[in-house]
């Protein structure tokens, strides 16, 4: 296992740690995704099936990178492991369980550009404000609601959300957001967020959907867990319920997706 002597003490003790969570918080240039990427072949030389691993990144240049490095060390057999985007994995997934959620399996996914759009001919059809309900601004409050897992009915029987709306002259937003949704669903699309709520959907309504992925991923690793939000922690925390091997790589000094709802919560609370 001569790759093991390419680590230092801490990066080895890291790697070599099999069973329970494990969560490596370092800075940058440590040397924090070859700890990932090795500890990864090292499950694989200890008779792990790839199958069985789920890799989630936040780039797909880090994703295709990781895997070139594995396929490096552990040759053709990387290839069946589960690495890519929290989106690309979860559009994976959904592709083969839309069906239980009432999708078509070819289900579109709009890009922003398709939401945006969307959402200005909702406006336009009901009469509102196109100054106070910009598509921009619409879409934003959307995406934010569905990071925080808040469905329609959820985001309606929020005094918080609802209260922040009336302040900002947006009392129609709750009906936005629910007929938006209706209308994706409608046209059998989801959009970018909707990757990451409705896999949470999928685990939480379906238990044999939720048996099969939480047997299947016996060990999850996530690099720049840092820039996770509240659904991103939500899903993996359910896929690793079983097995409890799940792995976390951050910087807590280095988030960037605040915008998208990152929480450093997700590091503190991950003890």
């Amino acid at each position: 296992m001569d790759y093991l002597n390419e680590l230092n003490k801490i990066q080895r003790q890291a790697v070599e740690h099999i069973e329970g969570p494990l969560m490596i918080i370092a800075g940058p240039g440590s040397g924090k995704t070859r700890v990932l990427t090795y500890r990864i072949a090292h499950l694989m030389k200890q008779g792990i099936d790839p199958f069985n691993i789920l890799s989630l990144t936040f780039t797909n240049k880090a994703a295709r990178e990781m895997r070139a490095r594995i396929e490096t060390l552990m040759g053709t057999e990387a290839r069946n492991l589960y690495i890519g985007t929290f989106h690309s994995v979860f559009a994976r997934i959904l592709r083969i369980e839309a069906t239980r959620l009432g999708y078509p399996s070819n289900f579109s996914i709009y890009d922003t550009q398709d939401a945006k759009s969307l959402i200005k001919t909702i406006v336009k059809e009901h009469s509102l404000n196109t100054d106070i309900y910009k598509p921009n601004i619409v879409y934003n409050r959307i995406s934010k609601a569905k990071n925080a897992l808040l469905f329609p009915r959820d985001y309606a029987a929020n005094a918080e959300w609802i209260t922040e709306d009336e302040m900002s002259g947006r009392k129609q937003m709750k009906d936005l957001y629910r007929i938006y949704v209706e209308r994706c669903f409608k046209s059998g699309a989801m959009d970018f967020d909707d990757l990451l709520l409705k896999m949470y959907e999928l685990l939480i309504r379906f238990p044999e959907a939720r048996k099969l992925y939480t047997e299947r991923f016996q060990f999850v690793m996530i690099d720049e867990f840092q820039d996770t939000n509240v659904a991103q922690y939500a899903v993996v925390k359910i896929l690793s319920e079983v097995h409890k091997n799940i792995g976390v790589v951050g910087d807590d000094a280095q988030s960037i997706y605040a915008f998208r709802g990152a929480t450093i919560k997700n590091i503190l609370n991950f003890q």
